[in-house]
């Protein structure tokens, strides 16, 4: 191969590192180095010299480290083998990232775990141009500016299904409601981003997450939904109004139910956790009409009974009175050994140990005749 006389390298845009093509050199060849590019000279894997922004002649006195590994005759015209790396400092813009798999988070608001999707674009530029040859030439050996791209977004993809996780645990806000805190969640990925490739002599640069998506068909995307809609209804119209106005949806029910005289109990049961505040409110509506027929003011409101969990085929059924529990064991539907919770109570404990419930379990038999 002939001898170089001028070794340089004109940047393409976006490309972050490139190794001349020619490894025959000879002494007062010319080095040319571009603003924003560090050269070095390379030999057997390691860095020798470096050379910023400038046009160099070679010579022993401006390689001296490579000159003591080669012993380089000053002012010989002879070759010498040396590999000549270019590292490019200008930033690359406008990359994207997405993650390749569905992430499953668990939502912090309803602990729902669903799965989560984001994509967006990010910048890279090369901070420290030693540790970034280095660290190239120690791990990939022969490489393409397409292979580093390529190994460092590998770096970030892996790094951002942990961050964003976290971004959207510690910020405690519903996956549903995620993209309102997109811009805050960049910045803080941002800078964790770089504490983590530091060390491969990058910075990360104008990080963003420009969506959060997840599947709209997905069970437990609708389970999410309906729990955001429940719990927006009762901050509207409050806990107890709800209650109310669940009851009389199950009225209803039963009216427009053909022979459902007789058999309130029984749709009751059947609505499982609906009873809870079915019998409560129905019975305060039915004292309320027998014994203010003609009036159209409303009745007082009572003090409200203790409403209690039942865990009931390995599920918590909510918001029963103890008339609903009493018709749940008349039913079978339960027994004395079931676990029952309410407000107040440490743990959940058998209904035949909890004192307002023992009594419908635990009913006394009279003695033997005499």
């Amino acid at each position: 191969m002939a001898i170089i006389d001028v070794v340089k390298y004109q940047t393409v845009d976006g490309e972050l590192c490139y190794k001349f093509d020619s490894d025959d050199l000879r002494m007062d060849t010319q080095l040319v180095v571009h603003p924003a590019q560090t050269a070095f000279f390379v030999k057997g894997g390691a860095i020798c010299d470096a050379f910023t922004a400038g046009t160099y002649k070679l010579d022993t006195e401006n390689i001296p480290i490579l000159n003591k590994i080669l012993n380089l005759p000053y002012g010989s015209e002879s070759p010498f083998q040396a590999e000549v790396w270019f590292v490019n400092q200008t930033a690359k813009l406008n990359l994207p990232w997405g993650t390749p798999h569905p992430i499953q988070i668990e939502d912090p608001r309803y602990h729902i775990i669903v799965p989560v999707r984001a994509h967006g674009q990010y910048g890279i530029r090369v901070t420290n141009p030693r540790v970034f040859l280095e660290t190239l030439i120690g791990s990939m050996g022969y490489f393409t500016s397409e292979q580093i791209e390529q190994f460092y977004k590998g770096r970030i993809i892996s790094a951002l299904n942990t961050l964003l996780a976290q971004q959207i645990v510690n910020n405690g806000v519903s996956i549903l409601d995620i993209n309102t805190l997109l811009l805050t969640m960049s910045d803080s990925i941002n800078e964790q981003l770089n504490q983590l490739l530091g060390k491969y002599g990058v910075s990360i640069i104008e990080f963003s997450i420009m969506s959060v998506t997840f599947p709209q068909d997905d069970e437990s995307v609708i389970k999410l939904k309906n729990a955001k809609d429940l719990a927006a209804r009762l901050n509207i119209t409050g806990r107890d109004v709800y209650q109310m106005e669940r009851s009389f949806n199950v009225l209803e029910a039963a009216a427009n139910n053909e022979g459902a005289g007789g058999q309130m109990m029984g749709l009751g049961v059947g609505l499982g956790a609906g009873m809870g505040v079915g019998n409560a409110v129905g019975n305060i509506a039915g004292q309320y009409i027998n014994t203010n027929p003609n009036t159209n003011q409303a009745p007082p409101i009572p003090q409200s009974a203790p409403l209690y969990y039942l865990a009931i085929n390995g599920q918590q059924v909510p918001n029963l009175t103890v008339e609903n529990i009493a018709a749940y064991i008349a039913n079978g539907i339960v027994n004395s050994a079931t676990l029952a919770w309410t407000p107040g109570m440490a743990n959940w404990q058998p209904i035949c140990q909890i004192p307002d419930l023992a009594s419908l379990v635990n009913t006394p038999t009279p003695p033997p005749l005499p």
